[in-house]
């Protein structure tokens, strides 16, 4: 069994729009792998959702969980050692959520699933959706 830590757009496809998976549908859709969904997307998701930026089917304090529940998601909380591992980190990307899930990803030794290729530039460790 392998785990990783999804990115909130990821988990958000997951959810909403699986054929943007890709190449990693597979990875990802498989039961075996242990999949993890930081505080941080959850807080992410509320923010942009009370924006009025994502349009959900109903609240984010309903959705998150129920997808995870659904999906076979487990929840990776915000530690204290993830915020302040936060300053060890280049400054390849100025998004504080996605620099959280950098840090989270090296502490925790799980690779991020994620679209967005600038968090390459951060480690090797992550599987690049495609």
């Amino acid at each position: 069994m392998s785990g990783y830590l999804l990115d909130t757009q990821v988990f958000l496809w997951m959810n909403a729009a699986p054929d943007r998976l890709g190449s990693a549908a597979d990875l990802i859709l498989d039961r075996s792998n242990q999949l993890f969904l930081s505080a941080a997307s959850s807080w992410e998701i509320a923010i942009k959702f009370g924006l009025g930026k994502l349009p959900l089917p109903e609240p984010p304090a309903r959705y998150v969980p129920s997808r995870m529940r659904l999906l076979g998601v487990e929840r990776l909380p915000i530690e204290h050692s993830h915020a302040l591992a936060i300053g060890g980190l280049p400054d390849h990307h100025r998004d504080p959520f996605d620099r959280m899930l950098v840090a989270q990803s090296h502490l925790e030794g799980l690779p991020i699933i994620t679209a967005d290729p600038v968090l390459a530039r951060y480690s090797d460790d992550l599987v690049l959706l495609t």
